[in-house]
């Protein structure tokens, strides 16, 4: 399992700052829209878990979650809270077959290096059956580099994104952007792709 080690120690030392930030007591539109796109029953892989709310309410709504962080602080936390089964991995651990029919990815795969994103979007269509769904949300902007709380990042346009998801075999079918404070504080823009494979 290999991740950023400052950004999983930022993570690590601040997991219950970040559950704070983004507690919720529904699921948000972004996770509802993508929840009408699976079939009953449906199993998710939650990449990026952090403290396991979407996995609840994806259970909460019959859904079968599958959460990983490569963070072992917010691995504890969403078992603790939630008793979810949520289990350390890191992107490059994710090597699954046709096993999901959605990945829920919220402003996880942002901490990949840019050269690696291809690489894990084509691991997510393996691991998605046909016609699976697949949220991602993404920082927008230009270029990498490491927030006040030292977590690095890589920056898209949307157009790259939408291009990164195609040649990865994904179909786009739904786009939002916005902005939003984060857990450094700074209000940043944002991006939200929801596609099938």
């Amino acid at each position: 399992m290999s991740a950023d080690a400052r950004t999983l120690a930022a993570y690590d030392a601040r997991a219950q700052d970040y559950a704070r930030q983004f507690r919720a007591k529904a699921p948000d539109s972004d996770l509802q829209a993508f929840m009408a796109l699976l079939p009953p029953g449906a199993r998710v892989l939650d990449l990026g878990c952090g403290p396991g709310t979407a996995s609840a309410f994806l259970r909460a709504a019959g859904f079968e979650p599958d959460p990983v962080d490569a963070s072992p602080a917010m691995v504890e936390m969403a078992n603790g809270r939630h008793g979810i089964g949520a289990r350390p991995a890191a992107f490059d651990d994710i090597d699954a077959q046709a096993a999901y029919d959605g990945v829920w990815a919220n402003f996880s795969l942002l901490h990949a290096p840019r050269a690696d994103l291809p690489r894990h979007l084509a691991a997510l269509h393996r691991a998605l059956k046909p016609g699976g769904a697949l949220h991602l949300g993404m920082k927008t902007g230009t270029g990498e580099g490491r927030d006040r709380l030292d977590r690095f990042y890589t920056y898209y346009s949307r157009a790259a994104l939408e291009a990164l998801l195609a040649g990865a075999g994904f179909t786009v079918i739904a786009v939002r952007e916005g902005h939003e404070v984060g857990l450094a504080g700074t209000d940043d823009p944002f991006i939200i792709l929801r596609a099938h494979a």
